[in-house]
C-alpha cells in the first residue's frame, strides 16, 4: 500500500467555457466539483496505475464523508471547512486558469500529532509515502519533515512535494525525493536556474547534503533528476497543450509507484515514465485523472539524456 498525505484539502471546481476573456461575462458550458487536494490526487492515479493507495491528512466531516464514497481515506478531523479551487478549463485550446482558496485554519491543537501518530501507525503496512501539497494556517511547516523522517527511518521510499519554509526543512531529510517545480526549486536554492546544467548545479548540494533525489518538473521542459548516482532530464518531442493541473501530482504518482517496488531506482527509466504520465494528465481536464493510452503510447517517444 502507498499512503499520501494531504493537509491541505479542497474541493475541485472545473468551469468549462468556451473562451476565457478577462473582464468580460461567461456562459458555463459545464460545471464539475470533486474532492482533490495534491495528495488526493496522487492517490487517484495510483489507483489507475494498479497500485493500492490510501489518503491521510486534514479535512473536516463532510470532506471526509464525501472522499469514502471514493477512495480509502483515513484522515484526522482538524478544518472547520474545506476550501476550493476553481480551474476555468477552456474547450478552444485547452488552456487553464486557476484560483486556489488559501484555506481555513487548523482548529484542533492535537492536530499534527494526531496526525503523526496515524502515519507512524500504517509504516509496517505501506511500501511508498507522499506528502503533498500546502499546509493549512496553525500547522507547523516543520510537520512534513517529522513524517517524512519518520518514514525513511522506517525504510519507507518518500517523496515530500511541498513549498516555501516545509520545502527548506524537508530537504533536511537524509534520503528523501523532492520534487520541486521551477519555482519552488530558486526559492529553495536560492538561485534561478534556466538550462539543464544550471538545474543540476543548483540541486546538486541538497543531495551531496543528504537528499536523496531532487526531480526538478519543469512543465512543457519536461523534468530533471540529480541524484547520488547521475543526473538525467526527460522530455517529450514535443509539448502538449491542455491542463497542467494536477500534472505534477501524477508525475508523483508514476514516481513513488517505481520507488514503491523497493529495487534500486533505475532513473532514467522512473524519470521517463514520469513525464509520459504527468503528460497524460495534462490532456484531461479535471486533475487527478490520466488518459492511460496516450501514457503507454508516450512512454516509448520520451527523450532521456545523461547530464
Amino acid at each position: 500500500m502507498i499512503l499520501t498525505v494531504t493537509m491541505n484539502p479542497a474541493y475541485d471546481m472545473t468551469y468549462r467555457v468556451e473562451r476565457f476573456e478577462r473582464g468580460q461575462a461567461h456562459r458555463v458550458r459545464s460545471v464539475e466539483q470533486r474532492i482533490g487536494g495534491k495528495g488526493i490526487n496522487v492517490t487517484r492515479v495510483l489507483n489507475q496505475l494498479g497500485k493500492y493507495a490510501r489518503a491521510t491528512g486534514f479535512s473536516d466531516h463532510a470532506f471526509a464523508a464525501a472522499a469514502e464514497l471514493e477512495l480509502p481515506v483515513d484522515f484526522v478531523h482538524a478544518l472547520p471547512w474545506v476550501r476550493r479551487t476553481v480551474v476555468i478549463s477552456e474547450s478552444e485550446d485547452g488552456t487553464a486558469t486557476a484560483l486556489w482558496e488559501p484555506g481555513a485554519r487548523v482548529s484542533n491543537p492535537h492536530a499534527a500529532e494526531q496526525l503523526a501518530i496515524r502515519v507512524s501507525g500504517l509504516l509496517p503496512d505501506i511500501n511508498g509515502l507522499v506528502i503533498a501539497g500546502s499546509l493549512p494556517g496553525g500547522v507547523d511547516p516543520a510537520l512534513p519533515a517529522v513524517l517524512a523522517s519518520t518514514a525513511v527511518e522506517a525504510g519507507v521510499p518518500t517523496i515530500c512535494d511541498v513549498d516555501g519554509e516545509a520545502l527548506r526543512l524537508a530537504a533536511g531529510v537524509p534520503g528523501v525525493v523532492l520534487m520541486p517545480n521551477t519555482a519552488e526549486l530558486v526559492r529553495l536554492t536560492d538561485r534561478t536556474p534556466t538550462t539543464p546544467a544550471e538545474v543540476v548545479a543548483a540541486a546538486r548540494p541538497l543531495v551531496d547534503r543528504g537528499v536523496g533525489a531532487i526531480i526538478a518538473t519543469r512543465g512543457a521542459h519536461g523534468m530533471i533528476a540529480v541524484t547520488g548516482k547521475g543526473a538525467w532530464s526527460a522530455t517529450l518531442p514535443e509539448p502538449l497543450a491542455g491542463n497542467p493541473t494536477g500534472a505534477g501530482d501524477s508525475a508523483a504518482a508514476a514516481v513513488i509507484a517505481a520507488l514503491s517496488e523497493r529495487t534500486e531506482p533505475e532513473w532514467p527509466a522512473i524519470l521517463a515514465d514520469a513525464v509520459a504520465t504527468s503528460a497524460a494528465a495534462v490532456v484531461i481536464p479535471v486533475a487527478g485523472e490520466i488518459d492511460r493510452t496516450l501514457r503507454d503510447r508516450l512512454a516509448p517517444t520520451v527523450l532521456v539524456e545523461e547530464l
